[in-house]
């Protein structure tokens, strides 16, 4: 065989083969060049987030928040009654848990006590209870000429 005859074959192999991946490129990539089918639906949806919250009011009205309590002056084996009205302003109903922390001085809750006429249930969304806050001073209290310390009332879903 001569070799422009040689030359001419290598030509015709490496144009069958450029072609044969040129046809194998677009038949692998056809679904580019001619884009798949789809569909799309779309549907809208909605919901409400659970939302637990509670606010402390002075008054029935609930005008004015409560961020103090002031119970005066008081004496050994004396008692004193505060109303507070709670506000479930969420969106779920509550039961709530009151409790006391940050005693100043320390001590302080020996001889001091608080109690609530709150006995519990439910409390459902935009409604209000009062609830009346009762500060005991011990007999036995000595030492102690002033303090302070901080109510919790805490909001917690009804199971």
């Amino acid at each position: 065989m001569s070799k422009e005859k040689a030359d001419s074959k290598k030509r015709e192999i490496i144009g069958i083969i450029g072609a044969v991946l040129v046809v194998g490129l677009i038949i692998a990539n056809m679904h580019s060049i001619f884009g798949l089918l789809s569909s799309v639906f779309t549907f809208g949806n909605t919901g409400i987030i659970k939302s637990p919250n509670i606010n402390v009011y002075g008054e029935s009205g609930c005008i004015n928040e409560v961020s103090l309590i002031n119970w005066g002056y008081l004496q050994p084996r004396e008692t004193k009654n505060v109303t507070i009205y709670v506000n479930n302003t969420g969106n779920i109903a509550l039961n709530l848990n009151l409790s006391t922390e940050n005693w100043s001085p320390k001590n302080a809750e020996t001889y001091i006590n608080l109690s609530s006429d709150y006995s519990g249930g439910e409390i459902q969304p935009k409604k209000v209870i009062s609830i009346t806050l009762t500060l005991t001073v011990s007999e036995s209290i000595k030492e102690i000429t002033e303090f302070s310390f901080d109510i919790l009332i805490i909001g917690t879903e009804v199971t």
